[in-house]
């Protein structure tokens, strides 16, 4: 199974590379007024990609961290109810 992974990864880098060497040329962006940029089409297609899965990406670690959470909590709370409690010996003090 490790190997088809691996398999899977390198074919997605092949056609990753293949497409950034075919579409290496400018694109010129309109920002705002008339300000404009020139920037390779595969390093915009990059910072697009990483824009849209920013927030999907906080969304999962929000919410492991939650779970985590929620499990120590629950770990916590199993450990106090099996442990044994000390019994509390009533201290006399002995007769002189």
């Amino acid at each position: 199974m490790q190997f088809l992974k691996t398999l899977f990864w390198v074919l997605i880098a092949v056609v990753v590379a293949l497409f950034a060497s075919r579409n290496w040329f400018d694109v010129t962006v309109n920002l705002w007024g008339d300000i404009q940029a020139d920037i390779k089409l595969p390093i915009l297609l990059l910072i697009v990609f990483l824009i849209g899965f920013a927030p999907t990406w906080s969304v999962m670690r929000t919410r492991l961290w939650s779970h985590r959470r929620r499990i120590e909590a629950m770990e916590r709370n199993r450990a106090a109810a099996l442990s044994p409690e000390p019994a509390v010996a009533d201290e006399q003090e002995p007769a002189v």
